[in-house]
């Protein structure tokens, strides 16, 4: 997520409107003065709000640093003074900006309730934006992530999806992923992550295949992880055992990820980028996958004692400085 250069964007694409007529060359020299100097082209209100909720984004991130060296009590106390914080901020962007779109889903976002309750007020939003601005449809582009004034609105969707996800409504959450799909077949929010998991749960392999199939099956760590629950939950336990094996020597560190959990912060509002099979990635993963896991709460116990698969995962952490 750079929203920095999606400010850039705004701000340019704005300015093109209201001049007119820009050359390639013209508009490609107007997002470098925009860049360069991007205080002064906002002129709009949304925009305003959309700067102040960068730099909220910004100091969170910064603030998120040194978390690994504190220990769980300095660690609560320091994350609940951070959110505090963004939630004062939103509401700063939100008096700027009644009608953001960034500015509503972010303020959600930062009241920090439990699943259930950020969805109703997720729900909500989606039903206000819904009778102001209508149904969203896919541009002549064919992806609507190409309209930077779209973004907040899939935004909402991706994180409906995944709190959906998260609060246990799987069929919901894959409903919710699947029309962002279709509204931004690119998938740079990464809706495929939540549908895998989803259609595993729900045993759905025919909709798993053909999301795998989709995507090129290029494969990442939720395709790995969900492929050992669906199967897993199939009672196949020789594809389940496949799947697995593929977690462990795929992803880095995925053993250990499935196994030892490793609390992941809230999303504000994108999920972290992460390279493929990376232990970032894994973990995120395993994260999102939390609710599914606890539902199916003999899948880990029999994971940890499928070949070596333990092992590798002790291996892992006592390699890395992390605890076993």
């Amino acid at each position: 997520m750079n929203l920095h250069e999606e400010l850039v964007e705004r701000l340019a694409r704005r300015r093109s409107s209201k001049l007119g007529g820009l050359s390639q060359a013209a508009y490609a020299e107007l997002v470098l003065a925009v860049r360069e100097r991007p205080n002064d082209y906002i002129d709009n209100p949304s925009d305003q709000a959309f700067l102040l909720l960068e730099q909220a984004i910004r100091r969170v991130m910064d603030s998120r640093k040194d978390d690994e060296l504190r220990d769980d009590q300095s660690f609560m106390q320091e994350r609940s003074r951070r959110m505090k914080r963004f939630a004062s901020d939103c509401a700063k962007a939100l008096e700027v900006a009644p009608t953001s779109v960034e500015a509503r889903l972010l303020s959600a976002i930062a009241a920090d309730n439990e699943p259930d309750n950020l969805l109703d007020a997720l729900l909500e939003l989606d039903r206000s934006l819904q009778a102001e601005l209508g149904p969203m449809e896919v541009p002549e582009s064919g992806d609507a992530w190409h309209d930077v004034f779209l973004r907040g609105r899939l935004r909402l969707q991706a994180a409906l999806a995944r709190t959906c996800l998260d609060s246990a409504r799987y069929r919901m959450a894959d409903t919710y992923g699947q029309a962002l799909l279709s509204l931004s077949p690119a998938d740079p929010l990464g809706a495929r992550h939540t549908c895998a998991l989803c259609l595993a749960r729900l045993e759905d392999e025919g909709g798993f295949e053909a999301l795998d199939a989709r995507f090129g099956r290029r494969g990442d760590s939720w395709q790995q992880l969900g492929r050992a629950i669906l199967f897993y939950k199939l009672g196949r336990m020789p594809a389940a055992r496949r799947a697995l094996h593929g977690l462990d020597s795929l992803c880095r560190g995925g053993a250990y990820a499935l196994l030892r959990p490793i609390m992941v912060d809230t999303y504000i509002p994108d999920r972290p980028a992460a390279e493929p099979y990376s232990f970032e990635e894994v973990t995120l993963a395993v994260h999102e996958a939390d609710p599914i896991i606890c539902d199916v709460p003999d899948f880990c116990a029999w994971a940890e004692n499928q070949g070596d698969f333990g092992d590798h995962a002790r291996i892992f952490a006592e390699s890395n400085g992390f605890g076993w």
